[in-house]
């Protein structure tokens, strides 16, 4: 912790040293000769670089922790404990890892517990659990947005409108006002993702099929997850925050300024704020980066703590590739309470077998399955910064 600590201050220093040279080297008009934006441009790639370093040893530095802690106890259960069975038991995950190992050719009868209804079985619970922590490292959505667990159709009643509160004289006759509700229904779309195997690696004891499995599956789910949940037009995938959530700001030149954050921020009501954060993509942060406030404060900030979010005027900012970039009538950043977001994982994962796609590659595929969907419930609770313009103009 202390070499983050200290990379964290190196960060600091040298985004320090970058405003500085900002400040020192614009000329009247607040633009940089040619020579000094490619020493600009330099200085700030550094400190995106610290930034993603020490993102990188803050995960190592929890890896670290979860394999330093023992691999064995001498009691597994507590007295009077029931033994954990079906999915979640230790016989069930021996018996996957052992099917997949041999092709699917020595099957346990303890996997007859998890038959998927549509082909293969469903995933341990160990794995899925581990398939999330997956997903909610690199989908940014999964930590931000509230999550429901469903066994079918979910319908979620929200206000359509509200009463309005109205004065009366002493002994007046009361008005009524009529609340209304809407609901939001949540589905399940199909998302798979496929890896293949070579034989010699799968029959190989020394291979970590286990971990290997779901960190490729976990990154390619949540890459897939994050895209539509930012941008999906909820056409068999989910609804995403983009599409979806109200427009409060559009600029009135072809870039980003300070007052166009400034009135976003202030485009979302008051109560939204309170949990309320940024997201965009690195392409907009690099631009954001250049802008002050009226007091020639500088609105991006480096966060100085482990596990804090670098911020925006005090607000976290979090990034994603899938935000779209500054282009003509795209919307290019986000602000707003994302709970409002939510989330439906339909069941569990499941896990199948390709048996012959790939035989003749000597090569074994794999697809597992998830069904899931997602829909910003209240669009008021984000705001949305779009650039002037028409989109594909």
């Amino acid at each position: 912790m202390d070499k983050i600590l200290a990379m964290r201050e190196k960060r600091a220093k040298a985004w320090e040293d970058t405003k500085s040279f900002l400040d020192t080297h614009t000329d009247k008009e607040s633009k940089l000769s040619a020579e000094d934006a490619a020493a600009y441009d330099k200085m700030e790639a550094d400190v995106v670089a610290l930034g993603k370093d020490i993102e990188r040893l803050e995960r190592q530095a929890v890896l670290d922790a979860k394999l330093s802690k023992a691999t064995s106890t001498p009691i597994t259960n507590q007295p009077g404990e029931k033994a954990k069975t079906g999915r979640a038991g230790d016989a069930y995950k021996e018996a996957m890892l052992k099917a997949l190992r041999t092709n699917f050719r020595q099957v346990e009868n303890v996997l007859q517990e998890g038959i998927d209804a549509q082909g293969g079985y469903l995933v341990p619970e160990e794995y899925d659990r581990r398939l999330i922590d997956v997903l909610t490292e690199e989908n940014i959505m999964r930590g931000l947005a509230t999550h429901i667990t469903t066994s079918g159709e979910h319908k979620i009643n929200i206000a359509a409108t509200k009463p309005a509160a109205s004065w009366i004289e002493e002994g007046g006759a009361l008005s009524f006002g009529e609340a209304t509700f809407d609901q939001i229904i949540m589905d399940a779309h199909k998302l798979h993702v496929a890896i293949k195997v070579t034989e010699e690696l799968l029959y190989d004891n020394a291979f970590n099929l286990e971990s290997y499995i779901i960190d490729q599956f976990g990154k390619a789910i949540g890459n897939a997850e994050e895209d539509a949940f930012l941008n999906g037009d909820g056409k068999s995938k989910p609804l995403g925050l983009f599409p979806s959530a109200t427009v409060g700001v559009t600029t009135s030149a072809a870039s980003v300024t300070a007052d166009d954050i400034i009135n976003l921020i202030y485009a979302l009501k008051r109560p939204y704020r309170k949990s309320a954060s940024f997201i965009t993509n690195d392409q907009t942060l690099a631009v954001i980066r250049k802008l002050k406030d009226n007091n020639g404060a500088y609105l991006w900030q480096p966060s100085y703590q482990a596990g804090e979010p670098d911020r925006i005027l005090g607000y976290a900012i979090h990034t994603s590739a899938y935000v779209p970039t500054i282009a003509a009538g795209q919307a290019v950043m986000s602000f707003g309470d994302y709970s409002y977001y939510n989330i439906g994982d339909r069941g569990s994962r499941s896990l199948q077998e390709l048996k012959e796609l790939f035989a003749g590659n000597g090569m074994i595929g794999y697809v597992m399955k998830e069904r899931v969907d997602g829909k910003l419930i209240l669009p008021e609770a984000v705001q949305l910064l779009r650039m002037k313009g028409t989109a594909g103009a």
